[in-house]
């Protein structure tokens, strides 16, 4: 049994495949075997740097091979990965690392300075240019050392999310939660080594971790799409046919795009074979274009909170559909379970709406340096009071259908999917409050039109949505940043001296169309 998500390098593609391309960056390629050099050279530095195991260690790199080979030499070294967005606004990284508190900070000199204009002590920073000399010695003894104290329910790596007080959250993943995960993928679904993937999301969203493991485990080639591609949909189309690829795992936002451009049937896709999705809804009429130009396609729908081990529901789209249809997140997968549950925290009955709750070893171990989120998120099911057994609660409201299969319905809170990413639209609120010439703040989504939308009292007629904005794109990245702006003499309260957001969230429904 699988203690460590290396097995699967260790097993599969390092043992089967070390002569065959692993990675593709750019104009650059690595068989396996330079991948697992490369990755213990890094292991050796940590090694000698690091005293001890189970310890964060930052990856602050842009999206290359680089950063994979020092997340492979960080779990070399019995420590914990944290891939950073080196984009993000200053504050923002600097939340993050006040919170994790990493022992290391991975980076390369032409980045030194950021980190160092951070606060970041030099002497926790660690080079990739210095990591990656080949005159480092490897010591496969003092690795092995390391290895051995690990054990399946400790920490894989931390992935950061939003947080509603300013603060981004550290979601804390398991080797077992991995593993379980990645397990029922290959029991599930025809992946082998003819495989090439594109690997379009940023290394730290947590579909990279299905990407990574699929590559490591089956030999399967990850093609890194470059960052700016994504902008672009037709040079995206040219780099899914001119790379071959086989393999995708996106979020719909993009897919979409492409549809509603009509870009499909102008490019030889023909060898795509399997179109994972996950972190939003993907609209019917878009989806099936896709399935009518890639007939031979096999399309699933994948659904799991980033508190989930990359996903914990699935449902292969094996039926039609009709454009207005909703498509169902439909099962839980292996060794996960799915609970419905109403306010008294009780099952709900087919058909009946309540809060979607995951239990099982999917459950991320919980956040990072917060025991009261933690507490507040993973909580003791309500269906079970025999013996401690933790369910996390989504926020998402589901119902089971006719077919027993599970359909999303919206969120409870105030939190949001957007672009595939989680958003807490009260860590906007927080920081737009913050803003001089700002009274009041309410941040609302608009599911229909995908926009952030801001409804704001002024205290100075001179604030503008410019100076918001350009305030906001110094704390938060671009995608949670609001593109719509309401400026309001007062905004509605309810009878309890709150604002009315369902009184603004009817003006977001008028402007539906």
């Amino acid at each position: 049994m699988s203690h460590n998500v290396l097995d699967y390098f260790e097993n599969g593609a390092a043992r089967n495949f070390p002569g065959k391309v692993a990675i593709v960056d750019g104009d650059r390629s690595y068989m396996f075997s330079e991948v697992e050099s490369r990755a213990k050279r890094c292991a050796a530095l940590l090694v000698r740097r690091v005293d001890a195991i189970n310890r964060p260690i930052a990856v602050f790199l842009p999206k290359c091979a680089e950063a994979i080979f020092a997340d492979l030499g960080i779990v070399y070294s019995g420590n914990i990965y944290t891939n950073l967005d080196v984009k993000s606004p200053a504050q923002r990284i600097r939340n993050i690392l006040d919170n994790i508190k990493p022992v290391l900070t991975i980076t390369s000199r032409a980045l030194e300075r950021q980190l160092l204009g951070l606060g970041v002590p030099e002497s926790e920073l660690c080079f990739v240019e210095d990591m990656l000399d080949e005159e480092i010695e490897t010591d496969a003894a003092a690795i092995d050392a390391r290895l051995q104290h690990i054990i399946d329910t400790d920490p894989l790596c931390i992935i950061n999310t939003s947080g509603s007080t300013g603060v981004p959250k550290g979601v804390v993943l398991s080797h077992r939660g991995t593993i379980d995960f990645m397990d029922w993928v290959f029991d599930t679904f025809d992946l082998d080594d003819d495989l090439r993937i594109a690997s379009l999301s940023p290394l730290y969203f947590d579909i990279y971790t299905l990407e990574l493991n699929l590559c490591l485990a089956k030999g399967a080639t990850l093609v890194l799409v470059p960052d700016q591609m994504a902008t672009f949909p037709a040079k995206l189309m040219e780099f899914l046919q001119a790379q071959a690829i086989s393999f995708l795992f996106w979020v719909p936002s993009i897919m979409v795009t492409i549809s509603n451009l009509g870009l499909l049937e102008g490019y030889d896709l023909s060898g795509l074979r399997t179109v994972f999705f996950a972190g939003e809804v993907f609209p019917m009429k878009q989806l099936n274009h896709w399935r009518r130009v890639l007939r031979n396609a096999l399309f699933v729908n994948l659904y799991g909170p980033i508190e989930i081990h990359v996903d914990c529901a699935y449902f292969v789209v094996d039926r039609e559909f009709a454009d207005e249809d909703m498509l169902p997140i439909g099962h839980p997968c292996r060794n996960a379970d799915i609970l419905i549950l109403n306010d008294d925290g009780q099952a709900c009955a087919q058909g009946e709406r309540g809060e979607l709750c995951v239990r099982g070893s999917s459950l991320a171990l919980g956040y990072w340096n917060d025991e009261g989120k933690t507490a507040n998120a993973f909580v003791q099911n309500p269906l079970q009071t025999h013996y401690p057994e933790l369910i996390y609660r989504t926020g998402d409201i589901a119902y089971r259908g006719e077919r027993n299969e599970i359909f999303l319905v919206g969120r409870k809170d105030f939190q949001i999917k957007h672009m595939g990413y989680r958003i807490d639209l009260q860590e906007i609120e927080h920081q737009v409050h913050c803003i001089d010439g700002i009274a009041n703040a309410c941040v609302l989504y608009n599911q229909t039109r995908k926009e952030i939308t801001l409804f704001y009292e002024v205290l100075s007629q001179d604030v503008i949505p410019q100076q918001i904005r350009a305030g906001l794109l110094s704390i938060f990245p671009k995608y949670m940043v609001p593109t719509v702006f309401h400026r309001m003499e007062v905004l509605p309260k309810n009878p309890n001296g709150k604002i009315d957001r369902n009184g603004l969230a009817s003006i977001l429904h008028e402007s539906r169309g």
